[in-house]
Parts: structure tokens; C-alpha cells; sequence
């Protein structure tokens, strides 16, 4: 039984982060990415996603191994996958599996070649890791050397899998504190990072940076009530999903300096806690965990009807009910002088994201809940 070990969720190829790679795509080109596992195994198999191509991509050919440093990749440990020739239209695929034992928290690198022109690609924007391009066919190459651009962003790799055969992943679904923004570069510090090293468990990361719960947005992703179905229950062997989203919904109509932060109209609470009663209904047969929104207050989201609108959805997640359980994140990170805003030792420093440590507070705190719920 396969178990996916690392996931990103797809993105409409766009403009604005940089360097960007999606809306050119690739031609006579290789593209090394590397990923970390939360999960091990003996054998391992890729996901590819096209979900927002609009013309099939013809995929030359495709390798996996153990990474190294950089680019490179273990000698001995690189091997090709079978793939069908094309990702289809709006569609994925998957290889066939390979034999490499890999350990959980060990990183593997994929490696894919593209012959003939791709157009925009399908990708997921903020990696926060190192991605690698190069001219030609480098599919073998495991010291890196050919690989002359790097951007920090993923390209058509949705998933990695392994046959763990663990049935006890899980989800977290959520914007850019999910996606970890505030994060040490190519750290690995997320809090899906810190949440994998602390319950042992497969840790999948369904965030999207300035992702919304009601509305799609052209830079950030088809809205949450939308995407939950691929980028969740599209994962093998999960069993928990953990939500955090919202908080761009309210925010971005705080935004009047930033016009590009107003890909939605003013919402209510009603409205957002709908949109939550959906995910719960969709999210049926899992275990779904409801997280309050982080602090935001001294940030470009915050604002008084922001701050009534977050106040009200965080007393409903607290209280309802209706998620099975509750992590209370805005208590954790909160500056005891001010709950409205961060605690300073955990800001990134724009008063809205997490840094390395309170990713690691919101983690813990998270963890304590599994604990508690397998204690039960």
C-alpha cells in the first residue's frame, strides 16, 4: 500500500514570483526538485500534475534518487521512472514505482526532462526550498554541475509516495502560514516540517500562499472549499485534516494600499463559517481538526471590521463544536500585552507570519492534541 510522504498543491501558473519559471515553461530543458519525505519505504512512485493546462505536456523521461547537497544526487542511487509519454489536459499522472529505500525526514531529488515545449506550467509557487534547471537531457547527472538556474518554487510534482503502507497521515490545510511563509529558506522549518519530526506520523502540506476559503485568485489558487477534494482527499493515507484558513478573506479587504490583495469582496463570519461547514462536510470519514487564526493585528490585514470578523470565527471554532477537536493557535502565538497581535518572539516580522519558532509553538501545540486524541 502506497502512503504519500511529501505533497504540494497545484497552482495556475502566474506572474510575480520570482525567479518564475511557470509561465514560460520548458523546452529542451531539465528540472531538478527536491523534496523531503515524512514517510519511508522500499519503493517510491511520483505524482505529476498538469490540473491547469489547457494542451497535454509530452515528458521525455524521469529520474528519482537520494539528494545530496544542492543539486546533486546520490551516485548509485538515481533511478528512472516509467511514466506514461504525456500529463494530460487538465489531468495528472503517476509512475510506476521503483526500488530505493528512503527513511522519513530523508530528502530525494526528481529529476524530469522536457524535449519539447511544455507551455505555462502547473506549479506550486513558494517551495521555500532550492529548485533546479538545466539545458539538455541531465536526467543522470549527480553532481549537479549542469543545472545553471534556481528558482523556489516546484513545477508539475504534486506527490511523492512510498509503500509505507501507514493509513495515519495527515493534512494540513491552510494559506501561507501552511505553505510557510516566514520560514528559514531551504530549512525545512514549516510546521509541517516541525509536526513530522514530533508525532512521527506522514505530515502532508496543503498550503498555498494567499489562499482564500471562498474565492479563486488568479496568483493564489482555486478557493479552499474547491481545492479541498484533490489537495486533500486526493492524498493516500491520510486520516486527519487539520484547517487553517480564512484569514485572507478577511484580510485582503483591509488591503487598500496593495491592490493586488483584493481578489475578494468584504466577507462576514457567516460566510466563513459556512465555507468551514463545507470542508467538514467534504472532509466526511477523516478525523478534521479546527485551528483559530493566528494574531494579525499591526499587519496590512489588520483593521477593525478584520478585527470583529477573526474575533467571531475564532469563537466559533473554539465553541461550536463541530470540528472534532480544537488547536487554539491564536492563544499560543499571542503577545500576552496584546492578543491582537503576535507574541515578538515569534513574529517573522510583518506581524502576520510565524517565524522558525513559532512554527515550531504551533506544531507542539498540534502535537499535543494527536496525543491526547490517540491517548483517548
Amino acid at each position: 500500500m502506497f502512503t504519500t510522504a511529501w505533497s504540494a498543491s497545484p497552482q495556475l501558473p502566474a506572474e510575480g514570483f520570482t525567479p518564475n519559471w511557470s509561465r514560460e515553461g520548458f523546452w529542451r530543458q531539465s528540472v531538478r526538485q527536491v523534496v523531503r519525505l515524512s514517510a519511508g519505504g522500499e519503493r517510491v512512485r511520483i505524482r505529476l500534475s498538469h490540473a491547469y493546462g489547457t494542451s497535454p505536456v509530452r515528458l521525455a523521461g524521469a529520474t528519482v534518487g537520494r539528494t545530496t547537497a544542492g543539486a546533486g544526487v546520490e551516485p548509485g542511487s538515481l533511478r528512472r521512472l516509467t511514466l506514461p509519454p504525456e500529463i494530460p489536459a487538465r489531468g495528472s499522472l503517476v509512475s510506476e514505482p521503483v526500488a530505493l529505500t528512503v527513511a522519513a525526514g530523508e530528502s530525494v531529488t526528481v529529476t524530469l526532462y522536457f524535449d519539447a515545449a511544455t507551455g505555462p506550467a502547473t506549479f506550486h509557487a513558494q517551495a521555500f526550498t532550492a529548485g533546479y534547471r538545466g539545458p539538455g537531457e541531465l536526467l543522470s547527472e549527480t553532481d549537479g554541475q549542469g543545472f545553471d538556474a534556481v528558482s523556489e518554487s516546484w513545477y508539475f510534482l504534486a506527490a511523492v509516495e512510498t509503500d509505507a503502507g501507514r493509513t495515519d497521515g495527515i493534512a494540513l490545510f491552510g494559506d501561507s502560514v501552511t505553505d510557510g511563509f516566514g520560514s528559514t529558506v531551504g530549512a525545512d522549518r514549516r510546521w509541517s516540517d516541525a509536526l513530522a519530526r514530533l508525532s512521527g506520523r506522514p505530515v502532508l502540506n496543503a498550503g498555498i500562499g494567499g489562499n482564500l476559503l471562498l474565492n479563486d485568485s488568479a496568483w493564489y489558487g482555486e478557493k479552499g472549499v474547491g481545492r479541498f477534494r484533490r489537495d486533500v482527499l486526493g492524498l493516500a493515507g491520510v486520516d486527519t485534516v487539520v484547517v487553517l484558513l480564512g484569514l485572507n478573506d478577511i484580510g485582503f479587504s483591509e488591503t487598500d494600499e496593495q491592490p493586488t490583495y483584493k481578489p475578494a469582496p468584504v466577507v462576514e463570519a457567516a460566510e466563513l463559517i459556512a465555507g468551514h461547514r463545507e470542508l467538514i462536510r467534504q472532509a466526511r470519514g477523516l478525523r478534521v481538526i479546527g485551528c483559530t487564526l493566528l494574531p494579525f493585528g499591526g499587519s496590512d490585514h489588520w483593521g477593525e471590521h478584520a478585527a470583529k470578523v477573526s474575533h467571531e470565527v475564532n469563537e466559533w471554532v473554539r465553541c461550536s463544536g463541530e470540528y472534532d477537536t480544537v488547536v487554539d493557535l491564536a492563544r499560543e502565538l499571542a503577545d500576552p500585552e496584546d492578543p491582537d497581535r503576535l507574541h515578538p518572539s515569534y513574529d517573522f516580522g510583518d506581524h502576520l507570519h510565524p517565524n522558525d519558532l513559532g512554527y515550531e509553538v504551533m506544531a507542539e501545540a498540534l502535537s499535543a492534541v494527536l496525543q491526547d486524541g490517540q491517548d483517548g
